[in-house]
C-alpha cells in the first residue's frame, strides 16, 4: 500500500518511519515544486505527480497550508484523507471561527477585521487585551499582533493599513485569563471510529510551542471527557479521517477552543514512545480504513522542543528513556530542528530527567525547560 502526503518536512517524515513496520510505503510532495520526494532523503524519485496520486491507496497533508490547486487535484481522486474541507478549516481562522460557532463549540470572543475603521469601537466590544491574528498563513507567533491597552491601538492602526484585509480579514480575539494551555490529539478512521489521546499540557515561548507534558498534571475524568467530546462534535461534523488536533485554553473546569490543526501536531510527538500507538503510525491506520490503534499510556512523557540550534551535548541520551528525534534541517532562528522525548513513571520523576536534560541543553534555546522541570518535581506522584 502507497500513502502520498503534501508536503516533506519532519511530519512526512515521521510518518514514513511509522509505516515502514505495517508495510506501507510513505511518499512526500515538495509543495513548492510539485515534485515527488522521498520523506527523508528529500530526493526527488522520479514518479511524476499525476502517477504517485494513481498509485496512492490514500492521500494527505503534514500541514494545512497546501496551494488549493494541488488540494483540489488531489481531492478529484477520492483519496484525500482528511477532506479539503476539513483541510481549509484549519488554514483559514474565519472558517475556523465559523466551524466552531455553527458548532456550538466554546471559543475566544472575537471579531472579523475586513477593514480598518472596525477598530474604532474595538475597545469597547472586547477590551483593551487584545490579540489580531491573521487569518491565514499564520503560525508559531507569526502574523500575530498584541494589544495590551487602548493605547497601542493607533501603532496598530497605522500597521493594518499596509495589508490586505479585503484579501487575509484578521481575527480579533479577547485576551483570555485562562489557567493553561492544553491540547488534544485524537484520530477518526473511516468507520467513524473515534481514539483520543490523553490530554497534554503545552508550554510556549515568544508564541512558540517549547515543552509538552502528557497527560497534564491534575487530570480528571471529568475534563478529558469534555475535551473528547468537543473533538467527537468537530471530527462529525467535518466527516473528518485521520488525525486531528484541538488546542484548548482551560479556565476552571471549562475548555474553550483556540485553534484546531487538520493533521499531525507537534504536541502529540510525545506519543512517539508515550503510547501503544503513535500519533504518526495512528493517522496512517485511519487514511488507510485501517483499524485505528491502542491509545494506552505507557508513561507519563514530555516533549521537548529544540528550536534553533544544533549545538548541544548529545550525551543527555545516556539518560533511560530519553529519545532524540532529529530533523536533519539546516538552522535558522525560531526553525523546529527536532525534539526529545522523555518517559517516565509519574510527573515527579518526569521533573527529575527534565532538570538532568538541563545540564545538557543551551538554557538560551531551552528557556523553558527548567521551571517546568522544578514544577513537574513539585507534584506528589
Amino acid at each position: 500500500m502507497k500513502v502520498l502526503v503534501y508536503g516533506s518536512g519532519q511530519l512526512a517524515q515521521m510518518m514514513y518511519l511509522a509505516a515502514v513496520p505495517l508495510g506501507v510505503i510513505v511518499s512526500a510532495v515538495d509543495v513548492a515544486t510539485d515534485t515527488v520526494v522521498h520523506p527523508v532523503s528529500k530526493e526527488e524519485t522520479g514518479v511524476s505527480l499525476q502517477d504517485a496520486i494513481k498509485e496512492a491507496v490514500a492521500i494527505t497533508v503534514e500541514f494545512e497550508h497546501v496551494p488549493e490547486h494541488l488540494l483540489l487535484e488531489a481531492d478529484k481522486s477520492s483519496k484525500l484523507f482528511p477532506n479539503v474541507a476539513s483541510i481549509l478549516a484549519g488554514a483559514d481562522r474565519v472558517r475556523e471561527k465559523a466551524l466552531l460557532t455553527n458548532n456550538n463549540i466554546p471559543n475566544c470572543q472575537h471579531l472579523i477585521i475586513s477593514q480598518v475603521d472596525q477598530l474604532d469601537d474595538i475597545v469597547e466590544q472586547l477590551g483593551e487585551k487584545v490579540i489580531f491574528k491573521a487569518s491565514r498563513d499564520g503560525y508559531d507567533g507569526y502574523g500575530q499582533w498584541r494589544m495590551g491597552q487602548a493605547s497601542d491601538l493607533p501603532k496598530l492602526r497605522d500597521e493594518f493599513l499596509n495589508l490586505d484585509l479585503q484579501s487575509v480579514p484578521l481575527i480579533a480575539e479577547r485576551m483570555m485569563q485562562f489557567d493553561r494551555e492544553i491540547s488534544l490529539v485524537g484520530a477518526r478512521s473511516k468507520q467513524g471510529e473515534i481514539a483520543c489521546f490523553s490530554l497534554a499540557e503545552n508550554l510556549h515561548h515568544e508564541g512558540q510551542l517549547h515543552v509538552s507534558v502528557a497527560p497534564i498534571t491534575g487530570l480528571t475524568d471529568e475534563l478529558q471527557q469534555k475535551a473528547n467530546a468537543i473533538f467527537e462534535t468537530l471530527a462529525t461534523a467535518m466527516d473528518y479521517v485521520g488525525v486531528l488536533a484541538v488546542e484548548l485554553f482551560q479556565c476552571g473546569n471549562e475548555l474553550f477552543v483556540n485553534e484546531i490543526a487538520p493533521r499531525v501536531h507537534n504536541s502529540g510527538h510525545w506519543t512517539q514512545q508515550g503510547c501503544d500507538t503513535s500519533q504518526f503510525e495512528q493517522h496512517i491506520r485511519a487514511c488507510l480504513g485501517l483499524p485505528l490503534g491502542s491509545i494506552e499510556l505507557r508513561d507519563v512523557s514530555a516533549m521537548v522542543n529544540v528550536i534553533g540550534c544544533k549545538n548541544f551535548d548529545r550525551d543527555f541520551m545516556e539518560i533511560p528513556n530519553v529519545h532524540l528525534h532529529w530533523y536533519g534541517k539546516e538552522v535558522r532562528v525560531k526553525r523546529k530542528m527536532g525534539h526529545i522525548n522523555v518517559g517516565a513513571k509519574s510527573h515527579k520523576t518526569l521533573g527529575t530527567k527534565l532538570q538532568k536534560l538541563t545540564d545538557y541543553l543551551p538554557v538560551e534555546h531551552f528557556p523553558m525547560l527548567e521551571a517546568e522541570a522544578l514544577r513537574l518535581q513539585k507534584c506528589k506522584n
